[in-house]
């Protein structure tokens, strides 16, 4: 077996650091540090393959595909602390508002919207939970639908392009961000149809848990609800256009996209009479701790990855995946599993640095679609962070929460949301022409 006993304790250590709380970029550094130590003492690592870190860091830092991350979070920030998102969702809930249910299709639309102009879940959720939670519990809603519609629609940002995940998971699996863009457009719609389709259908069966908007909030209609309805709505769905459909029509990269999407939020912000210095400079530093975090994750996990790779470790876990019985349909079960735990206890971005290194090269060898693949990862993750009882977005609801809605509200509200996901997630591998479908539209 040689030294793989070393890069498989390599990997419990990482794991151990990690689940005490430790920054997972200084858990990446510290164990690779340690073993590499470890392997160079007992002859299985040789030091001078730390010579490639430089180029594998100034790689990544040249890497024009990354530069779109901070572009799109500068995006977000701005529609989020310009007060354009929050003008948007009040917007569409007077106008939805007569319609039973109408509250909670409104933040199942707004949701949507949102993530596909900023792919930022904690800034969506967290807006959201603010603003409609406090309106819909005043109305009379069930407490558990109306959690339930702002945590999965938040998380939607999380697969509806232009997501980080997204971004990320294409430097991570080696293909095209723009080509994971179109293939992950309609899941994420299936996944905002499911969840309009259920608020309908609670709506009709039990219309006492989502009541109309009382006849006094609904004065305003005619000409002042379409001009304040023109005036919120239709400025952000040609920014989304604009970002989206120069990339799905090849007109811009994505990187070239999140450009033109950050400068047109400014614009939008500028119109509004909103856009400030310090508008700007708060989005600024949302967008640098962002990108840090992304950035020392990344390097952290090249210095991890290249002792593991070194003492065996990847090749292990590729043929231990490759040859597992039943070969395609377990490795993708496997796979699958291993994704919602991590995504149940980690962040995003810490799972695409420790998992996607070791299933892509397994992936790759079975020969299997890698765009489909990362699809189907990100929206494993999307399952994984509404899931009781650590998913990271019932976190951040609960954190702006009235007292009023306690936890098992929020994660009985996940449930129902939950398991749509995991029909689209088994539809998705099932009926894999739901990824492929515009992506070789857009090659034709």
């Amino acid at each position: 077996m040689g030294y793989e006993w070393l890069a498989i304790a390599m990997f419990v250590g990482f794991l151990l650091l990690l689940l005490s709380g430790y920054p997972v970029a200084f858990s990446f550094a510290g164990t690779g540090l340690i073993f590499g130590l470890v392997g160079w003492l007992v002859g299985a690592f040789d030091p001078a393959r730390l010579l490639l870190l430089p180029n594998l860091w100034f790689g990544t830092m040249s890497n024009f595909t990354l530069l779109a991350i901070p572009f799109f979070v500068f995006l977000g920030a701005v529609l989020e602390k310009s007060g354009l998102a929050e003008e948007l969702l009040e917007t569409l809930g007077i106008v939805l508002g007569p319609l039973r249910g109408g509250l909670a299709l409104a933040v199942v639309l707004v949701g949507t919207l949102l993530a596909a102009a900023t792919g930022v879940v904690a800034a969506t959720v967290i807006l959201m939970g603010m603003i409609s939670l406090p309106i819909m519990l005043r109305y009379g809603y069930d407490k558990q639908l109306a959690t339930g519609a702002i945590v999965a629609s938040g998380t939607l940002a999380q697969l509806i392009p232009p997501s980080l995940v997204l971004v990320v998971l294409s430097d991570q699996i080696g293909v095209s961000v723009g080509d994971l863009f179109l293939g992950a457009l309609i899941p994420g719609l299936l996944l905002a149809g499911g969840y309009a389709l259920y608020v309908v259908a609670v709506a009709f069966f039990r219309p006492h848990t989502a009541p109309p908007l009382p006849l006094e909030m609904r004065q305003m209609g005619g000409l002042a609800l379409l001009g304040r309805t023109i005036k919120a709505i239709v400025p952000p769905v040609i920014l989304i256009f604009l970002v989206l459909g120069s990339i799905f029509f090849g007109l811009a990269t994505p990187t070239e996209a999140g450009a033109v999407g950050a400068v047109g939020a400014c614009g939008l912000a500028a119109l509004n009479r909103r856009l400030t210095v310090k508008l700007m400079m708060d989005a600024a530093h949302s967008t640098a701790i962002v990108t840090g975090v992304v950035m020392i994750i990344l390097i952290c996990s090249s210095f991890f990855g290249l002792v593991f790779d070194a003492l065996g470790g990847k090749t292990l876990i590729t043929n231990l995946l490759v040859n597992l019985p039943g070969g395609y349909l377990t490795f993708i079960l496997v796979a699958n599993l291993t994704i919602f735990l991590l995504g149940v206890f980690l962040e995003f971005i810490e799972i695409c640095f420790i998992a996607m290194p070791l299933l892509v090269p397994a992936a790759q060898a079975l020969n299997i679609d890698m765009v489909w693949f990362g699809v189907v990862m990100a929206l494993n993750l999307q399952t994984a962070f509404i899931s009781p009882p650590v998913g990271f977005s019932l976190f951040y609801l609960q954190s702006v929460a009235p007292a009023s809605v306690s936890t098992e509200d929020i994660h009985r509200g996940a449930l129902p949301f939950m398991v749509i996901q995991l029909v689209v997630l088994v539809l998705v591998i099932v009926f894999p022409q739901t990824v492929g479908w515009l992506v070789t539209r857009s090659l034709q």
